[in-house]
């Protein structure tokens, strides 16, 4: 996933003007949750709060804002027919003119974001292992590829690391709590280390392995004979993926398996979906409460810069 601070850093060194448009509110059915924040600048956009009509229209009021030189502006929008929407919610913008302050918070709360995300251990750099660690680079987790094979690093997305290690087991044991340990190797017998390693710790968000409901079967007899805990198999998922279509493409297993996994990881988290990104200071903004009567195509607020 990307972030907006570079985007604004960018900006900012070249003497960009640039609008931060954050979801103050949201109420009912809408497309993004309160928090979620882009970036406008006079020829771009980066991130999103959602797409459709509701972002056009953000982004050509921030562009409105750029022209005259107004600092601030927040917008009440119920999306329905006037925007072209039927979510049927209600969202409050803030849009605010970005400077250095911004970015310095901005980052920061992306690190802090970064540094929190869940970690996903791929166990095996084999064909649906590169499809995974390409499909997970787009989700908010802390992707890591391993391969116990003495072999090259495979090309992959900046957000995705690579480990070469003999014995990837004690990886196993130093993850953080709530990781998804997701084990594809060469080799059942390794898998079946992995495995039992991983579901021992008894903290993990998702332990899964590629294979048929045979080699679940034997993994669960191997494990059970080494003195494992029947309720910990209630925890383990293979084949990984669901059974949505027997396609058994990498990239389609992997694209299956990728929101089984994030949807374990972010449940187990907790994580609040909205970025924390200037959440404070857009709660905080001027008359940030619903019911004012406007419409979409006038802000309740407006400062000049």
């Amino acid at each position: 996933m990307s972030f907006l601070a570079p985007h604004l850093r960018a900006a900012l060194a070249a003497g960009e003007p640039a609008i931060l448009v954050t979801v103050v509110r949201a109420e009912g059915s809408t497309p993004r949750e309160a928090g979620a924040v882009m970036l406008v600048t006079p020829d771009a956009s980066h991130g999103t709060i959602g797409g459709g009509q509701l972002e056009f229209h953000a982004i050509d009021v921030a562009r409105e804002m750029i022209g005259a030189q107004i600092r601030e502006r927040l917008l009440d929008l119920p999306l329905g027919p006037h925007l072209g929407q039927c979510c049927g919610g209600r969202v409050e913008l803030l849009l605010r003119r970005a400077g250095d302050a911004d970015l310095v918070e901005l980052a920061e709360a992306e690190a802090r974001e970064a540094i929190s995300r869940p970690h996903v251990l791929l166990f095996g750099a084999g064909h649906v292992g590169l499809a995974l660690a390409q499909a997970l680079a787009l989700l908010p987790v802390t992707t890591t590829l391993i391969d116990d094979r003495d072999t090259p690093a495979p090309p992959l997305p900046d957000p995705v690391s690579f480990e070469q290690i003999d014995d990837p087991e004690t990886l196993v044991a130093k993850a953080p709590a709530g990781a998804a340990f997701v084990i594809l190797t060469h080799s059942h017998a390794l898998d079946y280390r992995l495995a039992d390693a991983a579901l021992r710790r008894r903290d993990a968000a998702y332990v899964g392995m590629i294979g048929s409901a045979t080699k679940r079967a034997r993994f669960e007899h191997w494990f059970l004979a080494r003195g494992g805990a029947r309720e910990a198999l209630s925890r383990f998922i293979c084949p990984i993926g669901g059974k949505a279509t027997r396609d058994k493409r990498p990239q389609v297993i992997a694209a299956l398996a990728a929101a089984e996994i994030v949807g374990h990881v972010l449940a187990v988290a907790g994580v609040d979906v909205a970025p924390r990104r200037l959440k404070a200071a857009a709660i905080s903004a001027p008359e940030a409460k619903f019911g004012a009567k406007s419409g979409a195509k006038l802000g309740r607020s407006n400062r000049a810069a």
